[in-house]
């Protein structure tokens, strides 16, 4: 098992009939926790020096099934009954309302926490993610990608059922006619420069369509918010501070 930087507590919940790994880091600190959702095949420790460099909150993430330290699911799951998921352990936690963080294949799955569960997301950061899946291989060309190849980063670290659960998840998937309803909910969306993957159009498509979110193309290719964690944390942490739009903060 790779080491995880930050020394975050780690157990294992047990929801719906999966085991996942969680790593939570300052636990039961103060403000509003951020729950990080990563990319296809990626586990804890490849998140970890991101999320160890986002301060003044509990910081949170988890293995998906057959990724990590979380055993393969028996059977496929949908993006729906992931999002459940998470937010039963959300719950466990005390997280009534929390900040939502995904990146790449994480940050669709965030798209669907956001548009299924809109009265217990404060804010919303979106890394290399689409609106839409039209392939199901989302997720494999980040092997090749520039930056991973530069770095040395090794992904994914699931095993064949476990990316092939994954995959079928969002195959098809899309949240662009939902979208729009999020018209009160502060949205960062960061997309990679270079990025072969998902492209900054992914983005743009996204802000077209959640009134008032912000856009950003930042230095790097698809796995920016690893290979240039310390610029993207600093950006997060900038977003979640900030003071709420007057709507939200009156609703």
């Amino acid at each position: 098992m790779s080491r995880i930087s930050g020394r975050p507590s780690i157990s294992t919940e047990h929801v719906y009939g999966l085991s996942l790994r969680v790593a939570r880091w300052r636990e039961g600190a103060g403000g509003t926790p951020l729950l990080f959702l990563n990319g296809i095949g990626a586990d804890i420790a490849a998140a970890a020096p991101l999320l160890t460099q986002i301060h003044g909150r509990e910081v949170w993430t988890l293995d998906m099934p057959g990724v990590g330290g979380s055993p393969d699911a028996l059977l496929p799951y949908s993006a729906p009954t992931m999002a459940a998921t998470v937010m039963e352990i959300a719950g466990r936690f005390g997280h009534g309302l929390l900040d939502v963080a995904g990146f790449s294949w994480g940050g669709a799955l965030t798209q669907q926490i956001a548009v299924q569960f809109p009265e217990r997301v404060r804010r919303l950061v979106l890394m290399a993610t689409t609106p839409t899946v039209g392939a199901p291989g989302i997720g494999w060309a980040a092997l090749l990608d520039d930056d991973m190849l530069a770095s040395g980063l090794k992904l994914p670290t699931a095993t064949p059922l476990g990316l092939a659960w994954q995959t079928m998840a969002m195959a098809g998937w899309t949240s662009a006619a939902m979208l729009p309803h999020l018209r009160d909910m502060p949205t960062l969306i960061l997309m990679g420069e270079r990025d072969g993957v998902v492209p900054a159009c992914h983005g743009q498509a996204i802000a077209e369509l959640i009134d008032g979110a912000v856009l950003e193309v930042v230095p790097g290719s698809h796995l920016f918010p690893f290979t240039h964690a310390a610029t993207i944390a600093a950006r997060i942490n900038d977003f979640l501070e900030q003071a709420p739009p007057t709507a939200r903060a009156a609703a």
